[in-house]
């Protein structure tokens, strides 16, 4: 069965943000185009971000999916890890904070930013 990777930005049980990748069936369709089940959304959002856009250290407030529609968007963890999307590809954010904390921004969230000589054009679909 074909499958859809999907990469996800969640809280650990730690109160860190970490990546992982989840493989999303493809089982409806047919053999020359094979589709997920229909998820749920609630509404979606565009946004740019001008080149040298770099935020601090947040949490996503609403888990949804982050599509790059144009540029490069690098998603920074504590620690130092950090990711860079481009054009085509996504992100479903999810790191949200764990309930009953304060936020610290040395432990909790992640950064985003505008990588490279294109504005940034983002996607986000609401889970």
């Amino acid at each position: 069965m074909a499958t859809f990777t999907q990469v996800i930005l969640y809280t650990d049980t730690d109160g860190r943000a970490r990546f992982r990748e989840e493989q999303l069936p493809l089982a409806q369709g047919t053999p020359q185009s094979m589709l997920s089940e229909v998820f749920a959304s609630g509404g979606y959002q565009l946004r740019h971000s001008p080149v040298g856009f770099r935020s601090s250290f947040h949490c996503t407030g609403a888990p949804q999916w982050c599509f790059i529609l144009q540029g490069q968007m690098e998603i920074g963890l504590q620690g130092g890890v950090s990711r860079v999307f481009g054009p085509g590809q996504h992100f479903y954010s999810a790191d949200l904070l764990p309930e009953g904390a304060l936020f610290d921004p040395a432990v909790h969230g992640h950064w985003s930013r505008q990588v490279g000589p294109d504005p940034l054009i983002t996607l986000f679909v609401r889970g």
